[in-house]
């Protein structure tokens, strides 16, 4: 196991991400590109993206399980209706729609990068750990859930 692995929390990441964009937007603003329809596109995926996130822990509590991205030890089932039937990883997806947003939002060409960084960061540093997990834990059935839906989309 790797240190940093399931110990920054992903809406942490997320924030930190979109710091990060900010900041290169406003030191380097002769790389920005306004545009309204970018502002208005950055809106509904920011909003889209979170309603994402809402159902999918919507779903998580109403069949009893966690949703601390830190403890997937502590989840009580796969769950795998839902949200969950099209993406193993419904929440990461609103996050990373929401980063999408931002960057739609800030019109700014480095502001693209943080959302490939933020995926890939949350690919080796929660998801695949999270899964190592699951797959100790729920064994022949979360394998066959993992093989039957995607990873992100």
């Amino acid at each position: 196991m790797n240190a940093l692995e399931l110990k920054i929390p992903p809406p942490v990441v997320l924030l930190l991400s979109a710091l990060a964009m900010w900041l290169v937007a406003r030191w380097l603003p002769q790389w920005s590109w306004p545009s309204a329809a970018l502002t208005v596109l950055g809106g509904v995926l920011a909003v889209a993206g979170l309603a994402l996130i809402v159902t999918a822990m919507r779903t998580f509590a109403r069949s009893k399980t966690t949703i601390n991205p830190l403890k997937p030890a502590e989840s009580a089932l796969i769950v795998s209706h839902g949200v969950f039937a099209r993406t193993r990883n419904p929440m990461y997806v609103g996050l990373a729609m929401i980063l999408t947003g931002g960057a739609c939002y800030l019109g700014h060409v480095v502001a693209w990068l943080a959302v490939p960084l933020f995926v890939a960061y949350i690919t080796r540093f929660q998801i695949i750990p999270e899964e190592r997990i699951l797959l100790g834990k729920f064994g022949a059935p979360f394998a066959q859930y993992r093989s039957q839906v995607r990873r992100w989309l």
